[in-house]
């Protein structure tokens, strides 16, 4: 699961934040649409844009030239494949990774690896675009675009700003602008709509610990959740541990017990429940853990950035409700 992903491979997960999209692009043949330009408007309005639909490729998209409209894509990334879902575009979404288990629909194959991507078993596939958010060293972009297959790099988003921009690329990169306009409107509309009324209940805002795993590793408010949770009105308490804004940093018992968090939240992969949390040493003076305010939610939608960051909006502001807090 992406989550202990995160929370195990430090490295792996600096890379998967920080890696610039990348790709090879190719010279134009024709009037080319930028995402930039195709974009400009699609997270402005709720349901309408006044962007022209993309009528001839190539188009920019992602620093990538894709040179005609995509029919076979292969996706290695649980967020696009989402995306792609949502605006749309999943009829032209031939494969997807091992990890991408939403929608149902999806076509998941468990021998696609998101984080160690084999360059035969994608060709096997004879993709005419690959959508990742993890190319270390430029392995696919450069493997592939010598076949002249576009790879469009998505990395890990750190903000909702970042979802929304991709959601667009996505749109621009399929030929589903208004689609991708629509969803993008959808989701900022029901996620301020969370934001407003988090704020508004949470009048002396919580105290947050988010736990990633049994050896402490949280979020800060650099990660993409954790930037949720700052916007929700939320005080984190992995912040302070993190200065240097790596996104996930490692606490220990002893700096949670000090923090008293009134507020901790653990996913529903981590193998334990809030009854194991409140039991252990040192942790009944904890706030949370006297109030019972421990609370479980679902590890694939809060360590995604696609189209259900709307969802986990809404179950987020709903902790900072009156009944949340015992």
């Amino acid at each position: 699961m992406l989550t202990t992903f995160l929370a195990r491979s430090g490295a792996a997960v600096a890379a998967l934040l920080l890696f610039a999209a990348c790709g090879s692009a190719g010279e134009a043949t024709a009037p080319e649409t930028t995402a930039a330009e195709a974009a400009s408007t699609s997270t402005t309005a709720p349901t309408t844009t006044e962007v022209l639909p993309v009528e001839a490729y190539p188009v920019d998209v992602g620093g990538i030239t894709i040179p005609a409209q995509p029919n076979r894509i292969v996706s290695l990334s649980p967020s696009a494949t989402e995306i792609l879902f949502a605006i749309g575009a999943g009829d032209l979404v031939i494969a997807a990774d091992s990890f991408s288990n939403y929608p149902p629909e999806a076509p998941t194959e468990e021998g696609l690896a998101a984080f160690t991507p084999n360059v035969e078993a994608i060709s096997a596939f004879e993709p005419d675009l690959i959508v990742t958010s993890f190319d270390p060293e430029n392995a696919l972009a450069t493997a592939f675009g010598a076949l002249g297959v576009p790879v469009l790099v998505q990395p890990g988003a750190l903000t909702i700003d970042d979802t929304y921009a991709q959601i667009a690329d996505l749109g621009v990169a399929t030929d589903h602008i208004d689609d991708a306009a629509a969803v993008n409107g959808n989701i900022r509309a029901r996620v301020d709509a969370a934001i407003a009324a988090s704020k508004q209940a949470n009048v002396e805002p919580l105290r947050l610990y988010h736990e990633l795993d049994d050896t402490f590793y949280s979020v800060s408010s650099a990660s993409f959740i954790g930037d949720l949770y700052a916007k929700l009105g939320f005080i984190n308490i992995a912040d302070a541990a993190d200065p240097d804004g790596f996104g996930y940093p490692q606490l220990t018992p002893e700096y949670l017990v000090e923090a008293d968090p009134s507020l901790i939240v653990i996913t529903d992969q981590v193998g334990y429940g809030p009854t194991d949390v409140a039991a252990r040493p040192g942790w009944e003076t904890i706030t949370a853990v006297q109030s019972n305010n421990i609370v479980q939610i679902d590890a694939d939608i809060a360590s995604r950035w696609g189209p259900r960051v709307a969802d986990l909006a809404e179950e987020l502001s709903q902790l900072s409700l009156p009944a949340a807090t015992g």
